[in-house]
């Protein structure tokens, strides 16, 4: 599958450079080579990005760890508590309604321009992501489970550490998936609308000239960069849910 998977790689960048040799495609979808030349600037010839792109991950890193943190506790109190639920749902659904881009330059003139003002939007971002996965695995607790554990004696902070905890472990995982992506998008979009560096701030300098290539680049940069913080999000699922078998295994089994 990893070879197929890279030919049809390897496959859409040929169709892209050879389609690329139009000027008028050129102009709108760029060239790969050329886009390859720019990070190869970006990360050996000047070194520009790195100042940069560790802005970004600055903060798109407290984002992701702030709204996790922050979405996973109140997922839990939510979950146990249902008159806090009961009279805090209407308010909850309305701003996970709201387009929370539109808080940014509220941000702005809360926090300045600098690292925190992106932080909490992409804040807002992940927050209910992860908010809604662990109120909806709590809520989803067996209750047989829970008579069973209660039969055995189990207190409150007993249940809550052996049974609802583990029980909505694989949703926090599976929200912390789509969470890194969030968190990316709240940071560069905050650099969009008011910044002096990033990634971010790169792209909209090269929107603003025209350079398609250099656009092309930022997004692959930021595209890895992704990649790699969900690789790491997956190594830790694996390790804290290695008592849960595979899905090949548990066809087999």
């Amino acid at each position: 599958m990893r070879f197929w998977q890279i030919l049809l790689l390897v496959i859409v960048l040929a169709a892209w450079h050879f389609a690329s040799r139009d000027k008028n495609f050129a102009f709108f979808f760029g060239q790969p080579i050329e886009v390859a030349r720019v990070i190869w600037m970006w990360f050996v010839g000047n070194a520009d990005i790195y100042r940069h792109l560790g802005v970004t991950l600055t903060e798109t890193v407290l984002a992701f760890v702030i709204g996790t943190v922050a979405g996973l506790g109140f997922g839990l109190w939510l979950g146990l508590s249902r008159g806090a639920s009961a009279l805090l749902d209407p308010y909850i659904t309305a701003a996970n309604s709201m387009p929370r881009v539109i808080l940014a330059p509220i941000f702005g003139m809360w926090f300045g321009l600098g690292i925190w003002s992106k932080v909490a939007l992409a804040v807002t971002l992940v927050f209910f992501i992860v908010f809604f996965n662990v109120y909806q695995g709590v809520r989803e607790v067996s209750s047989t489970l829970l008579d069973n554990a209660r039969m055995l004696g189990a207190n409150r902070k007993q249940l809550l550490r052996h049974v609802y905890i583990p029980s909505a472990t694989s949703w926090v995982f599976s929200s912390l998936h789509t969470s890194v992506g969030l968190a990316f998008v709240g940071a560069v979009v905050g650099e969009y609308l008011g910044s002096a560096s990033g990634v971010g701030y790169l792209i909209l300098q090269a929107e603003g000239t025209l350079d398609v290539n250099t656009v092309f680049a930022g997004i692959v940069v930021l595209t890895v960069c992704a990649l790699i913080l969900d690789g790491m999000v997956t190594l830790f699922e694996d390790r804290v849910l290695s008592w849960k078998p595979k899905a090949g295994e548990t066809e087999k089994l």
